[in-house]
């Protein structure tokens, strides 16, 4: 454990945690970078100048300003599924916070309103709401993923266009600022701590509470899905067009969730309808997407049932937190324009052609809109206000990612920006980083960012809350050539069995 080690930093967090050794972990602990550091992408080694278990939003506080005082920079650590290692500072030398026992739960039966421990994944959250009433609210599919990380960055799942993102659903917070103080934010008291924290919230403090907003659980849902695994890539463009066309209608019900997953078995169009049977039975599917070769749907009367599948088709129960070598890339599909026809047959016709490197690759397109873009765009951090759906492209290596690999997962974003009309606003949502960025603020937060950087001056001047791609302070210089990329919300497929993104 290395406990005759002595310095300010180590002194000052054992006297933070009262001395407890099961409260804090040191570079010289044997294990340290399996049991303690536990890095999600094995592509990117990280070594944290420690590992802290506080049990206490007091005890937070006490760590961020040991920390602070030794000149470090400090990361939250919820589920701990950062794509570069955020949660761990992205870069050797930080101090990490893992919230996992900030656990508690109380739900107001009066105005339904719950309040919410920091560490809470997901998988408790849903469990724990319907425990206290049947209640429910919008959040992603990985039931391993942590809430404090989750609805800090935005948090889209299937019932998003239904209730909005998980950010949507949060009233106030408990957050322990850089300066180590514990302050309530929320529409009425420290604003600008709250609209910062509904988007960005790693770069402004640690939310040790929330207070969230909840909604009566479905009645009847259906989950479907149609597979297409005959032909060429080819051959599935039509399909895909179909798919736009019919997801881009304006008056398409919020109810309705869809996605569409490509992987080398072929082509998935799944997603759930929050509604009865037979009203998704009006929405004649069978007849929009002929072709297919398998069909399936499941009808859930049991809220928690559902939630559990989608669970288990991500994650196959447990095994979603296991770390992985991992590539990745995204695009957001901003504002009113759909691809392009030929930009659709071009990117089918690149799956045909490319060595992708890899068997284990997926391309995911999700949609998006509903309820979340009725809200303003600069109501919160939370930048994506006009997507229409989101694409993600991802891949797992064995050992290793492969460079072919990597250059296959840019040639998809590369095919289809270059196909797409002049002027397009691409984004990139900051739940699904990507350290190859040129300017990855600008890219996650647009438009919010120059509010987000005169907020992070006033509260963080130090910039203690930081990772490589946190809000900067105001005046840092902004490169404006970033390459445009983003994210989409992972989604079904059961070769996640190892890996859990959400």
């Amino acid at each position: 454990m290395g406990a005759s080690q002595s310095s300010p930093l180590i002194d000052g967090i054992k006297a933070a945690l009262g001395g407890d050794e099961k409260l804090y972990a040191f570079p010289s602990k044997i294990g340290y970078q399996i049991e303690d550091v536990r890095p999600y992408n094995l592509t990117i080694p990280v070594k944290p100048a420690a590992v802290t278990y506080p049990k206490t939003a007091q005890e937070v506080a006490a760590i961020v300003k040991v920390a602070a005082d030794n000149g470090l920079k400090v990361q939250p650590r919820g589920g701990g599924h950062s794509y570069a290692n955020y949660c761990l500072g992205g870069v050797n030398g930080a101090v990490v916070i893992d919230l996992r026992h900030l656990q508690h739960f109380q739900m107001d039966r009066t105005t339904w309103r719950a309040k919410v421990g920091g560490g809470t994944l997901l998988g408790d959250l849903t469990k724990r709401m319907h425990d206290a009433g049947n209640r429910a609210m919008a959040h992603g599919t990985c039931p391993q993923v942590g809430l404090g990380g989750h609805a800090t960055i935005g948090g889209l799942g299937p019932s998003s266009r239904l209730w909005g993102a998980a950010l949507d659903h949060v009233e106030e917070v408990e957050v322990v600022l850089a300066d180590s103080r514990i302050v309530r934010a929320s529409a009425t008291q420290n604003q600008d701590i709250f609209w910062a924290i509904k988007g960005a919230g790693a770069s402004f403090g640690i939310v040790t509470a929330f207070v969230v907003r909840t909604e009566p659980e479905p009645g009847e849902c259906v989950h479907y899905s149609y597979s297409f695994t005959v032909g060429s890539w080819r051959t599935l463009a039509s399909t895909f067009k179909t798919w736009q066309k019919f997801v881009s209608d304006p008056n398409l019900s919020w109810k309705f969730a869809s996605e569409v997953i490509l992987s080398e078995l072929g082509m998935i169009i799944s997603g759930t309808y929050f509604g009865s049977e037979a009203e998704f039975n009006k929405l004649e599917m069978n007849k929009k997407f002929p072709g297919y070769k398998d069909h399936k749907t499941l009808v859930f009367k049991d809220w928690l049932g559902l939630v559990t599948h989608w669970g288990e088709t991500v994650a196959l129960r447990a095994a979603g937190g296991l770390a992985a070598p991992l590539a990745a890339k995204s695009l957001t599909f901003n504002g009113a324009d759909l691809i392009p026809d030929q930009a659709i047959d071009r990117l089918f016709a690149y799956l045909d052609r490319v060595d992708k490197g890899t068997l284990v690759w997926f391309i995911i397109f999700d949609l998006a809109g509903g309820a979340v873009n009725d809200i303003a765009q600069d109501a919160t951090a939370y930048a994506h206000r006009d997507a229409l759906f989101y694409l993600q492209s991802y891949a797992v290596g064995l050992g290793k990612v492969k460079t072919k690999t990597r250059r296959f997962l840019a040639g998809v974003n590369t095919t289809i920006r270059n196909g797409m009309p002049g002027g397009q606003d691409f984004g990139a949502y900051p739940g699904y980083v990507d350290p190859t960025l040129v300017n990855g603020p600008l890219e996650y937060w647009r438009t919010n960012l120059p509010r987000l950087q005169q907020i992070k001056s006033v509260v963080d001047p130090r910039d203690i809350f930081h990772n490589p791609q946190s809000v900067p302070l105001a005046g840092t210089p902004v490169p404006r050539s970033a390459p445009k990329i983003a994210r989409v919300r992972v989604s079904v497929h059961k070769l996640l069995a190892k890996f859990c993104f959400s």
